[in-house]
C-alpha cells in the first residue's frame, strides 16, 4: 500500500474529479478553435513532409563520363546534296576529323524535307583519284555538247547516256577534261552511236546550263552521271534515279568502265532499258546519285570536353563548288549533348524539379534559313554554352544518382564570307556543374512536429482559457462590488 501511494506521488498527469470542473461556453468556443487549428497546422506539417525538398550548389565537373562528350543530332538541310555532304569535328587542342561516316547517317530529303528513298551510303572514300597526264588539243572534242532543250531527247535515245557535267572555271573539270575528250572518242570509233548505239558520252556547261545542272541535284564540279535508259523517274516530283561515277579520272579507267556499262547490253535490245544488270569490275566506282537535292543528317559524334565545332560543310578532294551557290539553311530537330534521357524517366524527374530539362534540347525545331536577302556566301553559326546538371537523392545514407544531363544556351548568326559556306555550332563546355540534391525527411522529424503542434495548441489554447477564465471572474466581482 505504502509503495503503491509513493507510486502516485511521480504521477505528472493528476486528475481532477469531474465534480470539481466546471464546463463553460467560452471554453467549449476556445476548444473548438483549438481542434481546427491543430487540424490545419498537422495538415500543413504533412503537405511540407511529403513535399520534396532539395538544395542547388555548384562544384567541379566530376563527371563519370570520362573526357569525351556525346552530340546527337537531327539536321535537314535543303540545299545540301548527300552526296557531299561532310561532318567535321575539330577542338583547340588540334583535334581535326573529317567526313565522319561511321556513326552518321544520311538521307535524300525534297525542299518539303521529306525523304526520297533509303540510306545514302557514301561508299568508300577514295584518297586518291588518278588523272591522266593528256594535254587536251583543240578540235579533238570527242563527247556530245548537250543542252536544256536536247538532254532529254538523248536520255531517252540511248540506254546508257554518260554526262560530265562541268565548269570551265573548275581546277578539277579542266584536269579531267582531256581524258573524259580522249574517252570519249575512244568509245564513239568503239561503240559508233548510229550503228552500234548503246552508249554516248557527253557533257554539260553549268555555267551555261544552270537550271538544268540544278534539276539534276549537281552541286559539286566535274560529276559525272550514268543514265540509264528507262530508269531515270525525273517527272517523280524532280526525284533522279541514276549513278554517280567516283572512280579514276585517266583515259583507260574511263573507258575501262564504259565498256563494263556496255557489255550487259545486248546489240538487239539497245532499246530497252535492262531490268537486271550484274555485278562486274568496276561496280565500285559507281553508285546511285542523289535522288534529291536535298540531305537529312543524324547520328552522333563524340567530341573532347574542350571548346570545340561541329562543323556541316561540302567537301570533297576532287571537287570544286561554286561557293556563291551554296546554301547550308537547315532545320534542326534535334540536337543535345549527352547520354540520352528516356523521356519516362525525365518526367518522373521533372514531378520532381518541374524546371529541369527545359534547356536540355533548346534547338529542337528551330529552322535556320537563309532567303538570299543577306546575300551568298552565307555561313550559319551556332555558339552554345553547356553546363552539365546532375540530380542525386539521399536515401538510407548513400547517393543514388537518379539523371545526368547537359543543358545549354544557344546564340545563332547569320554572316556573309569570303570562305565555302557551313553551318557550325560552336560549343563550350563549363568547368562547373549544377548539383541539384534531394533532401530526405526524416520520419522521426515530422513526429516530433505533429507532437509539438498538438501540444503547443494545447497550451496556448489551455492559457488563452485561464485568461479569460480569470477575467471574467474579476468583472464579476466588481459589478457585484458596485451593487453593494
Amino acid at each position: 500500500m505504502v509503495s503503491t501511494n509513493k507510486l502516485k506521488s511521480v504521477d505528472f498527469y493528476r486528475k481532477i474529479p469531474r465534480d470539481l470542473t466546471e464546463a463553460s461556453l467560452s471554453g467549449a468556443g476556445l476548444s473548438i478553435v483549438a481542434a481546427l487549428a491543430m487540424v490545419f497546422l498537422f495538415g500543413m506539417e504533412l503537405n511540407n513532409y511529403l513535399t520534396v525538398n532539395t538544395s542547388t550548389s555548384v562544384i567541379v565537373d566530376n563527371s563519370s563520363d570520362g573526357e569525351f562528350l556525346r552530340i546527337d543530332f537531327n539536321l535537314s538541310f535543303p540545299s545540301l546534296s548527300c552526296e557531299f555532304a561532310s561532318v567535321d569535328v575539330s577542338d583547340v587542342l588540334g583535334t581535326n576529323r573529317l567526313n565522319i561516316t561511321k556513326t552518321i547517317r544520311k538521307f535524300s530529303i525534297d525542299h518539303d524535307l521529306k525523304p526520297t528513298g533509303s540510306e545514302f551510303h557514301s561508299g568508300p572514300v577514295l584518297h586518291h583519284i588518278n588523272h591522266g597526264d593528256e594535254v587536251h588539243e583543240e578540235g579533238s572534242e570527242g563527247s556530245v555538247s548537250l543542252k536544256a532543250h536536247n538532254f532529254d531527247q538523248y536520255t531517252h535515245q540511248y540506254p546508257i547516256l554518260v554526262v560530265n557535267f562541268y565548269a570551265p572555271w573548275c581546277y578539277w573539270s579542266n584536269r579531267l577534261k582531256p581524258s573524259w575528250e580522249k574517252a570519249a572518242k575512244i568509245i564513239r570509233e568503239r561503240y559508233d552511236p548510229e550503228i552500234d548505239g548503246r552508249i554516248l558520252l557527253a557533257k554539260v556547261d553549268c555555267t551555261e546550263e544552270g537550271d538544268l545542272c540544278r534539276r539534276n541535284h549537281i552541286q559539286g564540279y566535274p560529276s559525272i552521271r550514268i543514265f540509264r535508259k528507262g530508269s531515270d523517274l525525273r517527272d517523280d516530283h524532280g526525284h533522279h534515279d541514276h549513278e554517280s561515277y567516283y572512280g579514276d579520272r585517266d583515259t583507260d579507267s574511263l573507258v575501262k568502265t564504259m565498256e563494263g556499262l556496255v557489255a550487259p547490253i545486248a546489240m538487239e535490245s539497245q532499246r530497252h532499258a535492262l531490268e537486271h544488270k550484274p555485278e562486274n569490275a568496276t561496280e565500285h566506282v559507281k553508285r546511285p546519285a542523289p535522288s534529291a537535292g536535298g540531305c537529312r543528317i543524324e547520328g552522333y559524334v563524340r567530341v573532347k570536353k574542350v571548346p570545340g565545332n561541329l562543323v556541316i560543310s561540302a567537301r570533297s578532294g576532287a571537287h570544286s563548288f561554286d561557293s556563291t551557290q551554296m546554301n547550308l539553311s537547315h532545320v534542326i530537330s534535334h540536337f543535345s549533348f549527352g547520354m540520352k534521357v528516356l523521356p519516362r524517366v525525365m518526367s518522373d524527374v521533372k514531378r520532381l524539379i518541374p524546371h529541369i530539362g527545359r534547356s536540355h534540347d533548346k534547338l529542337n525545331g528551330r529552322s535556320f534559313i537563309n532567303h538570299h536577302d543577306v546575300g551568298a556566301n552565307v555561313t550559319i553559326e551556332h555558339y552554345l554554352q553547356v553546363v552539365k546538371t546532375e540530380v542525386v537523392t539521399r536515401r538510407s545514407s548513400a547517393e543514388h544518382k537518379l539523371i545526368e544531363e547537359y543543358e545549354y544556351t544557344a546564340h545563332s548568326s547569320l554572316a556573309q564570307t569570303v570562305y565555302m559556306p557551313t553551318a557550325k555550332f560552336h560549343f563550350e563546355l563549363s568547368p562547373m556543374q549544377v548539383l541539384i540534391t534531394e533532401n530526405p525527411k526524416s520520419f522521426s522529424h515530422f513526429i516530433t512536429n505533429v507532437c509539438a503542434i498538438i501540444g503547443g495548441v494545447f497550451t496556448v489554447a489551455g492559457i488563452l482559457d485561464s485568461i479569460l477564465h480569470n477575467t471574467f471572474r474579476m468583472m464579476k466581482k466588481v459589478e457585484l462590488g458596485k451593487n453593494f
